[in-house]
């Protein structure tokens, strides 16, 4: 077989979607922004956030206010259908180590409707080279 991949414009949007969210969200804090991304309704699977944008919107305003230097850099994403995985770094205060984070998103017609995520903080020694990501 030759020729290029079939490339599904559907999964490369909601990538972009994801990306675009993240650098909203918790980059340059811009709620509004991280908002217009976010469905009529927003399924969260982390039990610490409230569903919906108004559970979303207080984690975030927790987070700015917590961890105002806060910065999350996107390390892989994997998309298929209307999923979206992400492998993340985020960083609370410069000069930390930081959490490895793996998010799941569900979209529909381009906004996040769904989410789950598994945190884990990035530990000073290893007993392997590989590093987290």
């Amino acid at each position: 077989m030759t020729g290029t991949p079939h490339v599904d414009p559907t999964v490369e949007s909601n990538k972009r979607t994801v990306l675009a969210f993240y650098e909203a969200a918790f980059n340059t804090k811009d709620f509004e922004a991280a908002a217009a991304l976010i469905g009529d309704r927003y399924v969260q699977h982390n039990p610490e956030i409230a569903d919906g944008l108004e559970g979303l919107l207080t984690r975030l305003t927790h987070l700015k206010e917590t961890f105002p230097a806060l910065r999350v850099e996107v390390k892989r994403l994997v998309a298929e259908g209307d999923y979206v995985s992400a492998q993340v770094h985020g960083v609370r205060e410069p000069g930390q180590r930081g959490l490895a984070i793996m998010d799941i998103f569900r979209l529909d017609g381009g906004k996040l409707v769904e989410h789950w995520d598994v945190i884990q903080p990035i530990p000073a020694e290893s007993v392997n080279q590989n590093g987290m990501f």
